[in-house]
């Protein structure tokens, strides 16, 4: 009777630990959930607006897609980097022209061709970073309260020293110029975490997880917009944001 019990018991232990085996395998080769991307770490390098940093290639692309119905028409793909001092991104993009006329900081650079990120690092308080950057290098760094739909953005207040973004953009197949005919262009940009001052989670420490978007605006023809996690209507649903893990 005895022996029995302990066969009994030696069976169920062994199929505890084929089922614990089994599920942890499926969820390692799965990798992060759904709408997630695991955030590597770098040591700081210098942004050159061409991405030819060796760090990048330690990190992979990352699509942001053509929202709406019909044909693709560009290519849009981003990576993320993050060091002790800042989180790091750079965006390729197809195109035929440099829709892009504005020159300068803190315009409305979402009129014209564009790219953006939304980092919302703290989900208890719907307040968040957004940047923009041109084709032509201009930036508008902002903070954004949304209150059930009502947002609008702020400007950083003693912008200068360690506070400064880093970022540089270049042209591929013409001249980075307004109006140009190109086969695409890059921007590559640098946000210091002391610019996020003060919002929550910030700076992010291995395991950290941070809600954030990641969109482009073309203006070729008719409007294009892109998106790493779908959007119904505009880019500020930050209900529908995306995760980013810290390794």
């Amino acid at each position: 009777m005895k022996a029995k019990i302990n066969l009994l018991y030696q069976t169920l232990l062994l199929s505890f630990l084929i089922i614990f085996i089994t599920s942890n395998s499926k969820l390692m080769a799965e990798g992060p959930e759904p709408g997630s991307v695991k955030i590597k770490k770098c040591q700081d390098f210098k942004v050159t607006g061409d991405g030819s940093s060796s760090a990048w290639n330690n990190t992979e692309w990352l699509t942001v897609a053509q929202q709406g119905k019909g044909p693709a028409i560009y290519s849009t793909r981003v990576k993320v980097l993050y060091s002790e001092n800042g989180i790091y991104f750079l965006f390729n993009c197809e195109d035929k022209k440099l829709t892009a006329t504005l020159m300068g900081d803190f315009l409305d650079l979402f009129n014209e061709d564009v790219v953006e990120v939304f980092l919302w690092p703290d989900e208890s308080f719907p307040v968040y970073f957004e940047y923009e950057v041109s084709p032509l290098n201009y930036e508008l760094p902002i903070i954004i309260p949304n209150y059930n739909g009502k947002f609008f953005g702020w400007k950083p207040w003693h912008y200068e020293g360690e506070r400064l973004t880093q970022h540089a953009t270049s042209s591929i197949g013409g001249q980075k110029t307004s109006g140009a005919t190109v086969t695409g262009w890059m921007a590559e940009f640098f946000i210091p975490y002391k610019l996020l001052v003060p919002l929550n989670k910030v700076p992010p420490v291995s395991g950290t997880k941070w809600r954030a978007n990641m969109y482009r605006i073309d203006y070729d023809n008719d409007t294009i917009y892109f998106a790493w996690q779908k959007i119904d209507k505009g880019f500020h649903e930050y209900n529908h944001f995306g995760t980013f893990i810290f390794e």
